[in-house]
């Protein structure tokens, strides 16, 4: 049983459907009976609990609060901001009718005809749309900014081609939404929010990130700067990791949303908005797992260590048991989460493999030897390495060692990048070190038509022009043309 469950497809064999095999496998999700869609499994949603509580702590902290608005938006809402409207068209899923009738051929349910909306509404795709509507009534004065709003949602953009977590026709996610009264507010805003993005990703998912701005075609529909995150996953190919857009005046405009200042006149108001979402657990997955399975952070692991005694006997677990028991309060005194398998009807071998296919990022054991000798056995899941630990050191072990877990999945995923980074001058060399995947740090002229060029023949986009880096100007790889500095290609989900 134990082989079994451990059977994935190898990473150097087909990174794709390793992907797929371990999210399965791992209990994290599947797929459902509404195509495109998936059902996040219990384990999967301990993982997106962790980061949502986390990420909520970080938001709470600087100042937001939660709301919830509408699943559905008017039709007319989205036709308000062009660019909004032209971005996400053809995403959007519609409701036409709000209600069924019995088929009257005896065929189950069948749409009512008679009961069609005067106007459909969209499933949300995003919610900038709806709030502005809503801000319109909340503002009236400076005195009523900033508004630092954040909504934790599902949201609906229709995807033909899906992949669990990275990419679904619904997924969950947090969008906030502020409203400043100057551009030099909103735009520190902008930038505040990828901050704490940045912070999560590398403090608790031990994933490095890249910080910049998206190029006018890769922007958020509707923005006026959209600045990123982005991450490598081992396979060479960049994950945007989270977004953070300066909307300008835009949406005040085109839902009319107008304040007086400090002097008496009239203005529009200055709005951000910035998401992560659940794709943030297809990069924790990709970033650090292995072919064994798993490899979870400390800090996001459902839980941080699991206990399996190993005994013959009910005498021998008795004894067994009541160390083990000492060993969890002490753990627990220092707010270390703790599975306790002492469970029958699996042999122990099935479940190392079964916790190490999870990523539960250490596993203590101890049986007959370990209670003569006083000692238990502790494995580390990043390493697969043991070592056998006295029991009146244990606890104080265990909290050192999950830091030291930490530390190390993420250098070894900074080490990876920088292995992975290459800088570039000719299209020639571009065209070469693409293929085999990385950061590529490439001088690009500014032109979206060089921009689409180079996707076209390459598959690679920019993925952001660095807020830091070489600075360096020179000439574009492709047209020779003059370059502000060097922006960052790869290959991408």
């Amino acid at each position: 049983m134990a082989v079994e469950i451990k059977e994935l497809t190898s990473r150097s064999e087909n990174y794709a459907q390793w992907y797929n095999d371990l999210v399965l496998k791992a209990d994290l999700a599947e797929n459902s009976a509404v195509r495109g869609c998936m059902v996040i499994k219990p384990y999967g949603y301990a993982i997106w609990e962790k980061i949502q509580r986390q990420l909520d702590d970080m938001f709470k902290e600087t100042g937001h609060v939660n709301a919830y608005f509408p699943l559905f938006i008017p039709k007319s809402f989205l036709s308000r901001e062009a660019a909004h409207v032209e971005g996400f068209a053809k995403e959007c899923a519609v409701v036409t009718h709000y209600r069924l009738k019995n088929d009257p051929n005896g065929k189950g349910v069948v749409v009512d005809p008679e009961a069609r909306l005067e106007e459909e509404l969209i499933v949300r795709p995003t919610s900038e749309t709806i709030i502005w509507n809503t801000y319109k009534s909340w503002i009236q004065s400076y005195r009523d900014l900033p508004i630092l709003v954040n909504q934790w949602a599902n949201v609906v953009r229709w995807e033909m081609r899906t992949r669990l977590f990275l990419r679904t026709a619904e997924f969950l996610w947090q969008e906030g939404h502020t409203a400043h009264a100057t551009q030099a507010e909103a735009i520190a805003e902008t930038r505040k929010m990828l901050d704490v993005y940045a912070e999560f990703a590398e403090q608790y998912m031990a994933v490095p990130v890249l910080k910049g701005a998206k190029t006018a075609s890769e922007r958020f529909a509707g923005a006026v700067d959209t600045f990123c995150i982005e991450a490598l996953m081992q396979d060479g190919k960049a994950l945007q990791a989270g977004t953070s857009h300066f909307l300008g005046q835009n949406f005040a405009k085109a839902f009319d949303v107008q304040f007086l200042d400090r002097e008496g006149k009239r203005d529009y108001v200055w709005s951000t908005s910035w998401g992560v979402s659940t794709r943030l657990m297809g990069a924790l997955i990709m970033a650090h797992s292995d072919d064994n399975g798993l490899v979870l952070p400390p800090k996001l692991a459902p839980y941080q260590v699991v206990i399996v005694p190993i005994y013959k006997n009910d005498e021998q677990f008795a004894a067994i048991n009541e160390q083990l028991l000492k060993v969890i309060k002490d753990l627990k005194n220092l707010h270390i989460t703790v599975k306790y398998d002492d469970s029958q009807n699996k042999k122990p071998g099935w479940k190392f493999a079964e916790y190490e296919l999870k990523g539960v990022p250490v596993r203590l054991a101890m049986g007959g030897r370990d209670l003569e000798n006083n000692t238990i056995e502790a494995a580390r899941r990043d390493t697969l390495t043991k070592e056998t630990v006295g029991l009146e050191n244990i606890a104080s072990y265990v909290k050192n060692l999950l830091d030291e877990i930490q530390e190390n999945i993420y250098r070894k995923a900074l080490d990876f990048r920088a292995a992975q980074t290459f800088t570039v001058d000719t299209y020639d060399e571009f065209k070469e070190k693409i293929e085999a995947g990385g950061f590529i740090l490439a001088h690009w002229d500014g032109a979206p038509e060089t921009e689409e060029l180079i996707k076209n023949e390459t598959k690679a986009t920019i993925r952001c022009i660095p807020f830091d880096g070489d600075k360096t100007p020179g000439k574009c790889m492709v047209t020779g043309k003059p370059s502000a500095q060097r922006v960052v290609f790869a290959r991408s989900y």
